[in-house]
């Protein structure tokens, strides 16, 4: 049987924005028009057209009036939702997964294939970037304490559900390896360098932001060093985060909220440098960034370290990396890139961002997946 033709079925965390794991899901959706998408959550107009084209299942969370303003402090309950009614004609599941989706249950003798983006942030790797413990009580803090041993024995139960998982990095694949005790293959993200590309306008005198504003992404070392230095920082972009990031910002910071991929890629090919601090996964900022000729000062663990040439180990150097998560580190990565901003081409940048073009994931992808379903 054609790929195409394949019955399929979907399952995404939730649709809440189109952020990196939704760019990933977006060509699947393409390719299967008539599969089945199930979700946690499902905010109507929040996604592409591709993947609204689906119309997608959301589980009984989504009937919770207000959601959109809480659904985050739903975890607790969203692994009793994930329960989807997956036909049982299905002939593939393919999840896209940081939480909740790897857990899909496939009919008997079905493949599974989850594009893992990590086992679940919140429970192994990152309780204290998420969690601010200091701020909790004794009583609060073990009974926080309880509820991630729970969810992260869950995750680990769970992961029996899925035959195949793709990781999006090294350091993805690591992780399920360490917490899943499960072999994968890596697939990187796609990133757009057909629409990010570089033009001739003149490059500015300011740094730039561009993310969801989540606590364990540290853009309050951007704003703290740009505070410190007196350098103009753009910060586009909104999330739970936001509120207090204004309230450390001094008057050279500058907060855009979000906004749409025209005006990313505009401030992109403007900006003197991305500023990037999270530990990320993967990170397809900035690779979208480099596509647009931007070179990138970031933090020189999780993926950057796959998409990012840094100076002094590279001779065409594409950033800077700074090695730990502190304003001093952040000041001290700024002032040498800033010594040293004629070593930074903007064609070493989008030499480096082209390879993680959306073409070659597709190609990986749905090759991928045709091994898989011919093998069962």
């Amino acid at each position: 049987m054609q790929q195409e033709h394949l019955r399929v079925a979907l399952i995404h965390d939730w649709l809440t924005g189109m952020r990196g794991g939704e760019k990933c899901l977006e060509p699947a959706c393409e390719r299967w028009p008539h599969a089945r998408l199930f979700t946690l959550l499902h905010q109507p107009g929040a996604v592409s057209a591709k993947i609204e084209r689906l119309q997608p299942r959301a589980s009984i969370l989504n009937q919770l009036p207000g959601w959109p303003r809480y659904y985050r402090y739903l975890l607790p309950l969203m692994p009793l939702s994930a329960r989807w009614p997956i036909p049982h004609s299905t002939q593939l599941v393919l999840s896209f997964s940081h939480c909740i989706a790897k857990a899909a249950r496939a009919p008997h003798g079905v493949p599974h294939i989850c594009y893992c983006f990590t086992p679940m942030r919140y429970a192994w790797h990152m309780r204290e970037q998420y969690f601010q413990r200091g701020t909790l009580g004794g009583i609060k803090s073990k009974m926080l304490d309880l509820l991630l041993t729970q969810l992260r024995e869950w995750d680990q139960r769970t992961a029996s559900r899925v035959t195949h998982f793709i990781a999006i990095s090294k350091t993805i694949q690591e992780r399920i390896r360490e917490c899943y005790n499960r072999d994968s293959i890596i697939i990187h993200p796609p990133v757009d360098t057909d629409f990010y590309t570089p033009s001739n306008v003149k490059r500015e005198e300011f740094y730039l932001v561009v993310s969801a504003l989540a606590p364990y992404k540290r853009f309050d070392l951007a704003i703290e060093a740009c505070n410190k230095l007196g350098r103009k920082l753009i910060v586009i972009g909104s999330g739970q985060e936001a509120a207090k990031l204004r309230g450390i910002a001094g008057p050279t910071i500058q907060f855009l909220g979000w906004q749409s991929d025209e005006a990313i890629r505009d401030h992109f090919r403007r900006c003197k440098a991305l500023l990037f601090p999270a530990e990320e996964d993967f990170g397809i900022v900035p690779v979208e960034a480099q596509a647009c000729g931007a070179p990138v000062i970031a933090l020189g663990r999780g993926g950057s370290v796959e998409t990012i040439s840094p100076l002094g180990d590279s001779a065409e150097p594409t950033g800077v990396f700074f090695m730990e998560q502190t304003v001093a580190a952040m000041i001290n990565a700024i002032e040498r890139f800033e010594q040293h901003a004629g070593a930074f081409d903007p064609r070493f940048a989008r030499t480096k961002a082209e390879p993680f073009h959306t073409q070659r994931y597709e190609r990986e992808l749905f090759g991928y997946i045709d091994q898989v379903v011919k093998a069962c």
